[in-house]
């Protein structure tokens, strides 16, 4: 006896347009998804780049304040020149080569450019040479010198542009508008004191530490010195891709003179 066959049935235009529907959206969903974690993957990247860069930055330059004054004059028992020895920690202007060496600039005062907010210049021993390091803030842009101690001035020496070094990029530390106004408009506080110095001094006084510009001369000098307090404030390259704003980062330390002796 004959059976009659089953129809064969298929998917309805109907089914196949909601089904699609469906993945439709699931993909965009996933797409979504996808195009956020890029954009919070991009960005965790620019701040974690920019920490490193301005870690480093201040790491460096806590150990060359740690290493400064070296190596003195009472090492020697007849020096042949200045160059063979660290005449002081912190070089400066005005005043520094000559008989006005014992005549220097007061810190934060009358010292200009250096030892100021935004200059610093080290002096000490690199690989066996005593050197000058110095450390300028020009506009954005944080930069280092390293150059072998001479009879030129230190500022004249270390100012070359063959020597000069981009060491940390976007510190706004000292930043001008239009940054100023949009970092304000996030941070009203920010900068509510004017710009953030990059080096504030402590200077051994009879009576102890004390900040340098709160001390008369002469122990407000660069010789006396014994700490210094860096702060660098350093904005990511790009603005945050997600939220559109300044991203910026802050890192401090404290470098202390370890050599008494100059």
């Amino acid at each position: 006896m004959a059976s009659n066959p089953r129809t064969a049935r298929g998917f309805t235009i109907l089914e196949l347009m909601i089904a699609m529907g469906i993945f439709l959206v699931i993909c965009g969903a996933m797409f979504g998804l996808l195009e956020l974690s890029q954009k919070r993957y991009s960005s965790e990247s620019q701040l974690s780049g920019s920490f490193q860069e301005a870690r480093l930055g201040v790491d460096q330059i806590l150990r060359d304040v740690n290493v400064s004054g070296y190596p003195s004059k009472n090492l020697f028992s007849n020096p042949l020149n200045s160059n063979s020895y660290a005449v002081s920690p912190f070089a400066w202007e005005p005043g520094y080569n000559g008989a006005n060496s014992n005549n220097p600039c007061q810190v934060t005062l009358t010292c200009n450019p250096t030892p100021a907010k935004f200059d610093l210049i080290v002096e000490t021993d690199i690989n066996g040479t005593v050197s000058w390091i110095r450390y300028q803030l020009k506009n954005t842009t944080l930069y280092r010198s390293v150059v072998a101690k001479s009879s030129i001035n230190p500022v004249s020496a270390t100012s070359a542009a063959a020597v000069m070094t981009p060491f940390v990029e976007n510190v706004m530390n000292n930043v001008g508008e239009p940054l100023l106004g949009d970092i304000r408009a996030q941070n009203p506080a920010m900068f509510s004191n004017g710009p953030v110095p990059i080096f504030q001094y402590t200077c051994d006084t009879p009576s102890g530490p004390q900040p340098c510009d709160r001390v008369a001369a002469p122990y407000n000098a660069p010789q006396n010195i014994s700490d210094i307090d860096v702060t660098l404030l350093v904005k990511t390259p790009d603005v945050d891709i997600e939220t559109g704003t300044i991203q910026l980062l802050e890192l401090s330390g404290r470098g202390h003179r370890s050599n008494r002796a100059n």
